[in-house]
């Protein structure tokens, strides 16, 4: 067995301190908080009568559109329904397409409520002011490629020194678990942060326990840096903001005392398959819609997203150590979705949460293919569905749980129109297969089986208008702004474009929600979804796999849509916009990834974005900084540090201090060491050891310096 020499290692430790990556700590206390607990009034001194009113009239607004809509499509699908008498089955169709059609309605409020925002000038600006306080900009990250954060950070930090000198700092938090993907982040960083430009200084950190995910990742930082820092703004790694957009926000925080946070729009760019370019489109056409209605009637009650933001680091430190939820996973343990709840603990807390939709130039990438989406949905799912524990909690306001029910219902949802599409196909079966009770209740008459068939086409007629609606104004509002819609390809581009994606969105919507509705039932199962890296690529894959995903979901929408052949040709064709997709759903998903598949629509300028026909400076600068990356070779991270010394000496330095380390039993570390002790060569230690093994080893001063020994 190898034999710790403490005092070398001590001295190792302290030789290398200097060459940490980090400044000196200066920490925050952090309690950890309940579900329920009590909550504050938002300080009244924030809110001038006016911004008082705005927002009641909103959120009235918003009440009294979707109460009327609702109202009237209940009462029509009622009506539609009980021309004579009421069926058991029809009752639970009737539940169903109430709670559907009430949250469509409610979507369609907000968009309506941003429309008519959007069709006014904006006449009121947030207030700013000169910071006198330093702000860090944090990018955790978790098995990324580290050459597309250093060119992020390189354009934003070029930006920054040249904008705003001595007020900003990056910090790289990484939770990286994988031995390759931390020394290659240590490899491509070490020259950004030993640098030196004290007028933006970059720094890296990485957790060797990375409990809590993301959200203990940034609580990490907070309670070890974050009393130097007033503000802190949070990206993701596919995060891009230019130094305007950051001061903006830092100015903004410090003109509002009383705010917690502030909440960008991102914007998403660099979209090259067909899927990101379909939720690229929407988000630069649509969106801005959507995001107009939300920020009036959300006030100072808002929402975070878990990036593009700006926040108090006093406030967080104060209100957003999330609780442990009682019980195992999938709903129990720590929260998977910290985002939401902590802009709902800030304001529980007596901070205001703000959704500032007017600063431009806050980018972010967009999922590159169907199934990374259903992936990803996986991990929402599960956190959103936990959020459930919060909704009925004590202390939060109105808006923050209409906030929880969005994310849960964005997930439930799918059951729900599900349920209503098998019911509605249960009711055609009954009536087609059979005999009705015609005098099942004493009565002279006899009860006929009777839909008004008038009624329910005027009533499909206004739900796809409701549903269609955002998207019409979307495109509305682009086409009367006409630098807008000259940056979107002109008039017939952007109009060809809107119809392409509302065609594309139906086809992968029936896709998404039978997938959704399947996460939705492995998670009420118990099943975890764990923590997996998101993809970065072109998301494209060989006919096999997409097969292997999608095979289900084809043979759902053949059964369904020969039953309803088999029932009546109207029912076929009235399902035929769910069934369609259904059946396609392997050539859909295989054309949604991949960026030479649709290249095509690219040329043609179909679902051009605004950011690709005059980019902003810092996505210019980002893009030339990724074209003169060095390729970083592949290479076991044994022999990448054994073969360059000044990694190695760098990579000593990041590791815990001696005293700091309990001594635990880990199996793996025992492992480790009795192979390191007996390998004969670099190459064979590196044959034999498992990934969890290459971990420990890597994470231990002592065990490096035998590893150079036997590398030599």
């Amino acid at each position: 067995m190898i034999q710790q020499d403490n005092a070398l290692s001590a001295a190792m430790t302290e030789k290398n301190h200097r060459k940490r990556a980090l400044p000196d700590e200066s920490p925050l206390v952090m309690n950890r908080h309940e579900v329920s607990e009590a909550g504050h009034r938002l300080n009244s001194s924030q809110q001038t009568m006016w911004f008082r009113l705005r927002t009641f009239v909103a959120q009235l607004f918003v009440f009294m559109v979707t109460a009327g809509l609702s109202t009237y499509g209940i009462r029509e699908m009622y009506l539609v329904l009980n021309t004579n008498n009421i069926t058991n089955l029809q009752i639970v169709f009737l539940v169903l397409f109430s709670i559907n059609f009430l949250w469509v309605a409610f979507a369609f409020s907000q968009a309506l409520l941003g429309f008519l925002l959007h069709l006014k000038p904006r006449l009121v600006k947030e207030s700013e002011i000169d910071p006198s306080f330093k702000t860090a900009i944090l990018l955790p990250i978790y098995n990324e490629d580290p050459l597309r954060i250093r060119a992020t950070i390189e354009a934003m930090s070029a930006d920054l020194i040249a904008t705003a000198p001595g007020k900003y700092a990056f910090f790289i938090l990484s939770d990286t678990n994988r031995a390759n993907a931390w020394i290659a982040e240590e490899a491509t960083f070490l020259a950004l942060i030993n640098k030196y430009q004290p007028e933006c200084p970059v720094y890296y950190r990485r957790r060797h326990q990375n409990s809590e995910r993301k959200a203990g990742n940034i609580g990490d930082w907070v309670q070890r840096w974050g009393g130097d820092y007033e503000a802190m703004i949070v990206l993701d790694a596919d995060s891009i903001m230019s130094a305007k957009s950051m001061v903006t926000l830092s100015r903004r925080l410090a003109a509002a005392p009383g705010v917690g946070l502030i909440q960008t729009l991102p914007t998403l760019v660099f979209a090259n398959t067909l899927y990101s370019r379909l939720q690229q489109f929407a988000n630069q056409c649509f969106g801005p819609i959507y995001a107009a209605g939300l920020s009036a009637w959300h006030g100072l009650s808002s929402n975070f997203w878990g990036h593009n933001a700006i926040i108090r680091t006093r406030a967080f430190a104060e209100a957003c150590h999330l609780p442990i939820l009682p019980g195992k996973a999938p709903f129990g343990g720590h929260v998977l979705s910290h985002d939401f709840i902590e802009a709902a603990l800030l304001r529980r807390a007596g901070w205001g949460v703000r959704f500032d939709t007017d600063i431009e130039a806050s980018f972010e990438e967009a999922p590159p293919s169907l199934l990374d989406v259903m992936i990803r949905d996986r991990r929402w799912c599960q956190g959103n569905l936990q959020h459930s524990a919060f909704m009925f909690a004590r202390g939060f306001s109105l808006p923050t749980r209409l906030h929880l029910l969005s994310g849960v219902m964005s997930y439930l949802s799918a059951i729900f129109w599900l349920a209503l599409i098998m019911v509605g196909l249960a009711i055609a079966v009954q009536a087609a297969f059979i005999r009705p009770e015609y005098f099942a209740n004493p009565s002279l008459f006899p009860t006929w089986p009777v839909f008004d068939s008038e009624r329910a086409l005027s009533l499909f007629v206004v739900s796809m208008a409701i549903v269609l609606a955002p998207k019409a104004f979307g495109w509305f509002a682009a086409m009367i702004n006409i630098p807008r819609c000259l940056r979107f390809g002109g008039p017939i581009l952007l109009t060809l474009s809107t119809l392409f994606e509302m065609v594309m969105s139906a086809l992968y919507a029936p896709i998404l929600m039978v997938s959704q509705f399947g996460v939705v039932l492995s998670i009420f199962r118990g099943k975890d979804s764990g923590w997996m890296p998101q993809s970065r690529d072109d998301g494209a894959l060989s006919w096999i796999p997409v097969m292997r995903a999608h095979l289900g979901h084809t043979v759902f929408g053949v059964v369904l849509a020969l039953t309803a052949m088999l029932l009546s040709k109207e029912l076929f064709y009235w399902l035929l916009p769910i069934t369609i997709g259904l059946m396609l759903s392997i050539p859909l998903s295989w054309l949604s990834g991949g960026a030479r598949r649709t290249k095509w629509i690219k040329t043609i300028g179909l679902l051009r974005a605004p950011e690709e026909k005059k980019p902003v400076h810092i996505l210019v600068e980002l893009k030339a900084n990724l074209a003169k990356m060095p390729h970083l070779q592949h290479m076991h991270p044994f022999s990448r540090l054994v073969n360059n010394p000044q990694l190695f000496t760098w990579h000593l330095a990041q590791l815990p201090d001696l005293d700091e380390q309990k001594p635990l039993f880990y199996a793996p570390r025992i492992i480790a060491e009795w192979k390191l002790e007996h390998a004969e060569s670099l190459s064979q230690l590196e044959s034999w050891l498992e990934p969890a093994e290459v971990i420990a080893l890597l994470s231990k001063a002592d065990y490096l310096q035998k590893l150079q020994t036997i590398g030599k």
